[in-house]
């Protein structure tokens, strides 16, 4: 690796990419930008967002506290959730940014305000702050809206998604697509194909930044199938399906190899019953283009962020 830091761009939202990806990319010396998905429709974000008419602040969230560098009892503070009364389901961090917003009507200084307050030594953007939606057209025809709704099985057994959009479109925050253009290694995922990832490469400009960036473009697979949304997909269709929104093929793609015992699978299926199975691997996948490794954690089918980390960076060249 050079003297120079190398600049690594995360795209994504919900848990994975924060506890993944960024959590594992802070520990080497490289520069990151986390550029989020901001149109969560439910829980605390969705509330706040309907109440306030203000992006979603729960995926920005999660990137801040994963890159906060403070005391625990600060970050404790960003992390909690209220469990009782009117604000009930609402996290501290969640209502705080979103109060800032409120009184400064400036989104800029308040990611900057925030970035202060969790000593992040990182970058934190949105990928958007138009306040569009995000639709689902499912394979019977039928149309669904918002993230929540379209995040499965909210909306009944194993129909599969056909296609997702913007409505109203999205364009991109300038400096997120300033980012991208500049960055050595652009990060996609993992995270849900369609309500979470889709929607950040919907947005205007974003395809354009990747294909015009020097950075190479890395999607970090998903480990499971999901109950409508990815039922029965490979790690090929995985990449097909992502890459029907870039304006280019990917340069990389991650993804686990290992199989765990059928015990540690039962146990986690049943934690979480919208996760069908493992994503299949394809034979004879490239190794150019395709770099399979154990990237669990021990007894638990969740990326491991070292695991995880240490691959990316063997891609910093």
């Amino acid at each position: 690796m050079s003297k120079r830091k190398k600049k690594i761009v995360c795209l994504g939202g919900g848990n994975a990419m924060p506890k993944a990806v960024l959590m594992g990319l802070k520990k080497y010396p490289v520069k990151i930008s986390a550029i989020c998905a901001m149109l969560d429709s439910g829980g605390s974000s969705g509330r706040l967002r309907k109440d306030y008419k203000i992006v979603s602040p729960g995926d920005i969230k999660r990137a801040f506290i994963a890159l906060a560098n403070t005391s625990p009892a600060i970050a404790e503070l960003f992390d909690y959730r209220f469990q009782v009364g009117e604000l009930k389901g609402h996290s501290f961090a969640n209502l705080f940014i979103t109060a800032l917003e409120l009184a400064t009507n400036d989104y800029e200084k308040t990611i900057k305000e925030v970035s202060k307050i969790l000593n992040v030594q990182h970058q934190v953007l949105p990928v958007t702050l138009d306040k569009a939606n995000l639709y689902a057209i499912l394979e019977n025809g039928k149309i669904i809206s918002g993230e929540t709704n379209i995040d499965i099985p909210k909306h009944n057994g194993r129909l599969k998604i056909k296609k997702v959009f913007l409505k109203p479109k999205a364009k991109a925050y300038p400096r997120a697509l300033e980012t991208i253009k500049k960055a050595d290694l652009i990060i996609i995922g993992p995270g849900d194909l369609y309500s979470s990832l889709a929607q950040i490469l919907l947005t205007k400009g974003i395809p354009e930044a990747i294909e015009k960036s020097k950075g190479k473009s890395v999607y970090i697979c998903n480990l499971m199938t999901k109950h409508g949304e990815t039922n029965n997909f490979t790690v090929l269709d995985f990449v097909k399906e992502i890459e029907k929104y870039l304006k280019k093929e990917l340069d990389y793609v991650i993804y686990n190899n290992f199989v765990p015992n059928k015990e540690i699978i039962r146990k986690y299926r049943k934690k979480h019953p919208e996760l069908l199975k493992l994503v299949e691997i394809n034979k004879d996948l490239p190794i150019e283009k395709f770099i399979g490794k154990n990237l669990l954690l021990k007894s638990l089918i969740e990326h491991d962020p070292k695991k995880l980390a240490k691959t990316i960076i063997s891609l910093c060249k």
